[in-house]
């Protein structure tokens, strides 16, 4: 065999490698019930905030603290707690997706992804 074969297999071995150990840590999406089974794991929920439930966060006392309640596509509710503020425009967001995983009786947000109501008005046809 020659030399560039072996490197060729070698950097192909190596490819495959790295592949395969950022897809075993990658998380998934899922809903609060599969997170709850599975507290090791992290996980993306998506949701909408529950406007009826309090949403938390006083910046004179803690300013890394802020909590709210989130029900999953599947209709299932959780606490969330987020140690850092809380994200500019969070209350008027279609959809919050949150990042991490469950612990006893809440889950416990690493990043919070928003996905903000358009502009413009759906249904509409632009004028012109």
């Amino acid at each position: 065999m020659k030399k560039i074969h072996i490197v060729v297999i070698v950097l192909i071995a190596l490819s495959i490698g790295a592949i395969l150990s950022t897809y075993g840590d990658a998380s998934t999406y899922e809903g609060f019930r599969v997170a709850a089974e599975n507290p090791e794991k992290e996980y993306h929920v998506v949701g909408v905030l529950n406007k009826e439930k309090p949403r938390l966060y006083n910046p004179q006392e803690n300013a890394n603290l802020f909590t709210f309640y989130l029900i999953d596509e599947k209709g299932v509710e959780s606490k969330v707690v987020y140690n850092a503020p809380e994200p500019a425009d969070f209350e008027r967001s279609e959809k919050v997706v949150i990042i991490g995983q469950m612990r006893e009786g809440y889950f416990q947000a690493n990043k919070i992804l928003l996905k903000c109501p358009s502009k413009y008005n759906e249904g509409q046809a632009p004028k012109g």
